[in-house]
């Protein structure tokens, strides 16, 4: 058995299942090019069992599934992150404060306001 993720005509994840290879090469839960497999081990391109990681994430309902880079990747947070290329994953374009306390992204002014 192994995780497959629905996409849509957008390369969008509509449904995560776990099913046979086979199940889905027959057709029996639709056209089975709209299946992709992903890994529940997978996160940011590191497989945590060290094994070898697949499609840099795993697949998640509303995630996208990019062609060209063979990674799921999740809905973007905020306009003005940036994707890490080597973990498919959303980085903000501000370095989270190091000092200790606890700050909240405000994305209109691009700053971390601490929380008080």
């Amino acid at each position: 058995m192994a995780h497959f993720a629905q996409i849509n005509s957008n390369n969008e994840v509509t449904q995560v299942i776990v099913i046979e290879q086979d199940v889905v090469d027959s057709g029996a839960f639709g056209d089975p090019a709209s299946w992709i497999q992903t890994s529940y081990n997978t996160s940011g391109g590191v497989h945590t069992l060290g094994g070898i990681p697949l499609r840099k994430n795993y697949a998640g309902i509303g995630y996208t599934y990019d062609v060209a880079r063979d990674a799921f990747l999740a809905p973007k947070p905020y306009p003005s992150y940036v994707l890490n290329e080597d973990t498919a994953q959303w980085s903000n374009p501000v370095p989270y404060p190091t000092d200790g306390k606890t700050y909240n992204w405000f994305e209109p002014n691009k700053v971390w306001i601490e929380v008080i």
